[in-house]
């Protein structure tokens, strides 16, 4: 879909205005990283250092001002960068404290421990929430500047660039300063530092992603362009479109420059592999690594308590930028003011437009950062419970009666327009392998490890439980019966692992497992994929449900209790196909839910159903690329047997690209996601990423940690507090009445700042929901039907594509034409012919047509309406240069020219011309050479054969001499002479005729027989 325009740096003309009369700083001090990275925070524990540091005396002259950063040691943090090695998976005994646990991993927070004493802050509650950043510079300091939305509000952050190797200091001042006082703070500090330069500004960016180190200094990730793809109850998302990696070391001339180790060049090549600027994505204010509903439910708990705001609380395992947020975690009180989280994956939205009533279609793919990495190379489940490639999709259908999450009046976090269902798919969850060093395309499956209790499944399913809730119904799809097995051996593994961990689960909250061998349903003949997959469709929503907002008797929220996980054997083709008819069919309870709908399923090839199929189709493909390196092989075009011409082709091309990146780049990739991830974190005396011949180690635990954790029970593996069904808080007007005298809906939610910018001043085109609505029509027909010359608006009206071969819809099977051969003897000239009032002929009932009379099209001699539009007949001289559309134009409208005309009717009246008594007279035309001729050979004109005579009576004897010994062999017949030329290749061909190849005539030739 057609997103926002990309958004370069922040325009910082007139903002600080002492600071800018300095000269920027040298191009060659900034680190430019190549727009690429990704990363993952992973099973790495990091120690807070103590509060140390001194300020130089640069920088020591801005404190006698009136205006200065109050730095405190609360506001100030230094991080060391200690690798030590700690399990990530969360068991029930690692939470209740017995076992030390990485709570980073698990949930992304604030921590509360460095707030001051007292009652807790109301942290929800952030005018000073920051969306625009500048990044000023002296020799020894990093300084950044926050603006909210309005440029009204400022906020400082320091950055020492002398802190000793492995180590970084960073200072957050707390003071909200409005311009004037940040003008007078920035020029104090560029008095403060007039020996050394001064203060220098480097850029504007919009915002941070975070710090990594490789193997000295810091680098600081930012970022400096962005697009909008997704507005969400009045909160934009936005894509990365350009990221900088800066350096915080003292610049070219330090000691760090000279004496950097010489495999960091190698380090931020390896990180380069990795295109920042392509599927992250980011928002100031909504929480994209959760789901609508768990968003809507946390803040209305807020609400209900008293809070502004839920305090920050991100889903760690969407958080791409994880091992990257820990150095600012440990140093600032409120990292994320600073540091935006980012996700990896799929996000894009449409707008359906129902007569006026414009409804907005919203997909987020999330992909998991654990056990991350290429198809080949991460398979099956870790012994964390983390499986390769995890994938949670959510759709969104929202109408945009109103932007905001909050329902008219003072109902907050109430408003019943948003809708969302969340479906998941991962890899089967057992230790299963292929080595791909080999050149086949499809490697052996190598079932390594199994484990009779299926302790890394169970936590797996745990972890669903925690998200999802249930019932979780494992839809699988891998194939059943195979010549030679290879996914049938994951299939009953599978089976008797579901079965193994249901036996100790309550009846209600048992595990739903259905096989489905999809890929043999669609090669059967007769087979319908489709009804079969909706049929599925239907009974998984009528288990789960979805989540719709509400909070009034007129609109009672819903929510969803449960997942469909689904999976095959990569979790790309056959996944995304099966999750699009499930998503499908959830579109429409969506649409019901809204109003806008009056049915439990939309039909096929409706403006709605298109529009969500090449959503879900982008999607697919994008999931694809980032797992296998390679477009959908597969789509839903192929599953409802719509194969176009170009659909072969492309198949090929998309299956060879996926071989050679999974042959010869996917090292690569995966080189750099385990080091930006922080799967890889460099050691003196360690070896280097690129000297590893396995990146096992890097995504399993220690072994040796097994030995000093408790072991989870193998009966009861689930969290008893994850089974209990989610419910929606109910929403206390009375504590909102109390409160609307003197707080509005500002102080819960920024939306209308955000959305609208009453204080910028921008061009239509340039705003996302004018561009997004101007492209409403891309999938509506050019033209109406030329039968009623009328045109339905409506979105679920079924318009058949003109590029598909069949009318069919996917779940009728095709009519078998009856055939009958008629004899044109049998049909009695004398019975009439009748017209009906359009000069069509109308048939029978039980009429069969014939061979030659297909009803596919008939012939109107009704006159044609001055209002429909005829096409010009085309030059047929011309009929090679013709393009494609002037060929199916020209097929559906036939035209006669005039000298095609006289010509089939000088045809049609010469049988009528010919004389109908035969004389021995010659016409009058006759042919004199024909004549001559058969007068020749027949020995008379147009005499009959006499009784005795024989063809050929004419033919002297010389003629017939010659014929023999053309036609006879001589002794010896492989000589061959001048005058056997001629003969040889009568020969030749005569064994042609009979079956014999033309280059097998010599005796080698096993079929040879003399005297042949």
């Amino acid at each position: 879909m057609d997103s926002g325009p990309v958004d370069g740096a922040p325009h910082g003309e007139g903002q600080y205005d002492a600071p800018q009369a300095r000269p920027e700083s040298p191009p060659d001090e900034r680190l430019d990283a190549p727009r690429q990275s990704g990363f993952r925070s992973a099973s790495k524990r990091r120690s807070d250092a103590t509060d140390e540091h001194t300020i130089t005396s640069g920088d020591e002259a801005h404190g006698s001002r009136s205006r200065h950063p109050s730095f405190s040691s609360e506001s100030a943090g230094s991080y060391h960068d200690e690798p030590t090695f700690v399990r990530v998976g969360a068991t029930a005994e690692e939470l209740a404290g017995e076992v030390n646990v990485d709570e980073a991993t698990i949930h992304l927070t604030e921590d509360m421990s460095r707030v001051v004493d007292g009652p807790l802050p109301d942290i929800g509650k952030r005018p000073h929430r920051m969306y625009k950043f500048t990044l000023y510079e002296t020799n020894a300091r990093y300084w950044i500047t926050g603006a909210d939305v309005r440029d009204k509000s400022f906020r400082l952050l320091r950055i020492d660039r002398t802190s000793p190797p492995g180590q970084i200091a960073i200072f957050e001042d707390e003071t909200v300063y409005d311009r004037r006082q940040m003008n007078e703070v920035l020029a104090s500090i560029d008095e403060g530092n007039l020996a050394t330069g001064g203060l220098r500004l480097k850029y504007n960016f919009w915002g941070l992603l975070g710090f990594i180190r490789f193997t000295e200094a810091y680098y600081m990730l930012v970022i400096t362009k962005r697009q909008q793809v997704a507005m969400i109850g009045g909160h934009y998302v936005y894509q990365v479109e350009g990221t900088e990696l800066v350096s915080l070391s003292t610049g070219s001339s330090s000691r760090f420059a000279r004496d950097r180790n010489p495999e960091e060049i190698r380090f931020l090549s390896i990180l380069a592999n990795l295109d920042l600027s392509k599927h992250f994505y980011f928002s100031y204010a909504y929480d994209i690594t959760h789901s609508l509903q768990h968003n809507i439910i946390r803040q209305r708990e807020a609400v209900n308590e008293g809070r502004h705001q839920a305090e920050p609380d991100f889903n760690a395992m969407f958080v791409w930028n994880s091992h990257l947020l820990r150095p600012a975690s440990a140093a600032l009180k409120h990292p994320f003011d600073w540091c935006l989280p980012i996700i990896h994956g799929f996000i894009d939205q449409a707008v359906l437009d129902i007569f006026g009533r414009s409804v907005y279609i919203t997909i987020i793919g999330r992909r998991s950062r654990f056990f991350a990495g290429a198809r080949f190379l991460k398979r099956g489940i870790n012994d964390l419970g983390y499986v390769a490639n995890d994938v949670e999709t959510e759709q969104i259908v929202a109408e945009k009666l109103t932007t905001s999450f909050h329902a008219p009046g003072s109902r907050l976090y109430a408003n019943p327009t948003y809708t969302s269902y969340v479906h998941n798919r991962g890899s089967i969850p057992l230790y299963w392998a292929q080595d791909n060093s080999g050149v086949t395309p499809k490697p052996a499956i190598d079932i390594n490890l199994n484990d009779p209790f299926y302790q890394p499944a169970a936590l797996h399913f745990d972890n669903l439980f925690e998200r999802y809730g249930c019932p979780v119904y494992v839809l699988n799809l891998i194939k059943a019966r195979e010549r030679t097995p290879r996914e049938s051996k994951l299939l009953n593994q599978f089976d008797d692992c579901v079965k193994y961990l249901n036996q100790s689960l309550p009846t209600e909250s048992k595990i739903i497992y259905k096989a489905f061998d999809m890929s043999r349903a669609s090669k059967t003949r007769g087979g319908d994929v489709i009804r079969s997959l909706e049929i599925i469709a239907e009974e998984t929503l009528n288990l789960t449900g979805f989540f719709h907002n509400g909070g009034t008797e007129s609109a009672e929220p819903q929510v969803q209790n449960g997942v469909v996980r689904t999976n095959c054997i990569d979790c790309l083709d056959r996944t995304n196909a099966a999750q699009f008819v499930i998503g499908k069919r959830a579109f429409a309870l969506q649409l019901r839910a809204l109003g806008v709908f009056d049915r439990d399923e939309i039909d096929y090839d409706t403006d709605a159903v298109n529009m969500f199929t090449h959503m879900f189709h982008d999607h697919g493909d994008t999931i694809a690329v980032q797992y296998g390196g390679s477009h959908l092989v597969n789509t839903m075009a192929t599953y409802r047997k719509l194969n176009h011409w170009q659909s072969s082709s492309r198949d090929m091309v998309e299956s060879f690209k996926r071989y050679y990146h999974n042959s010869f780049l996917d090292n690569q990739r995966q080189e750099a996601y385990n080091l930006f991830l922080g799967n890889y974190v460099w050691v003196q005396g360690q070896p280097m990423l690129w000297d590893l011949s396995t990146d096992y180690y890097l995504h399993h635990s220690n072994p040796r940690e097994w030995l000093e954790r408790s072991r989870r029970s193998y009966i009861y593996w689930f969290t008893p507090e994850f089974l209990e069904p989610r419910r929606m808080p109910p929403l206390l007007l009375n504590h909102s009445k109390e409160t609307a005298e003197d707080e509005t809906v500002a102080d819960y939610d920024e939306y209308w700042l955000e959305c609208y910018r009453p204080a910028a001043l921008s061009s239509l085109m340039k705003v996302y929901s004018y561009r997004l609505n101007s492209d409403i029509s891309r999938f509506l027909p050019d033209r109406p039907h030329p039968k009623d010359g009328r045109f339905d608006f409506s979105p679920f009206k079924v318009r058949l594509d003109p590029h598909r071969l069949s009318v069919d819809s996917p779940d009728k099977k095709p009519q078998r034409k009856g055939v009958k051969i008629v004899d044109p003897q049998d049909e009695q000239p004398g019975t009439p012919l009748l017209a009906s009032e359009d000069g069509h002929r109308p048939a029978a009932h039980d009429e069969k047509h014939g061979i030659l009379r297909e009803p596919t099209f008939e012939r109107s001699d009704a006159p044609i309406e001055m209002g429909e539009k005829w096409p010009r007949p085309a030059d047929k001289a011309q009929m090679h240069l013709w393009s494609l559309n002037q060929f199916r134009a020209q097929s559906l409208h036939p035209s006669v020219s005039d000298t095609e005309s006289r010509e089939y009717e000088r045809y049609i009246t010469h049988p009528l011309n010919l004389p109908l008594v035969v004389s021995s007279d010659l016409p009058s035309d006759a042919n004199i050479d024909y004549v001559e001729y058969v007068h020749k050979v027949s020995g008379s004109e147009f005499d009959e054969y006499d009784e005795d005579g024989s063809f050929g009576g004419g033919v002297g004897e010389q003629d017939m001499q010659h014929f023999w010994e053309f036609t006879g062999e001589k002794v010896d017949p492989l000589t061959v002479t001048e005058d056997d030329l001629a003969k040889k290749r009568y020969k030749a061909y005569n064994q042609w005729l009979r079956g014999k190849s033309l280059f097998k005539q010599s005796k080698v030739d096993p079929e040879y027989r003399p005297g042949s």
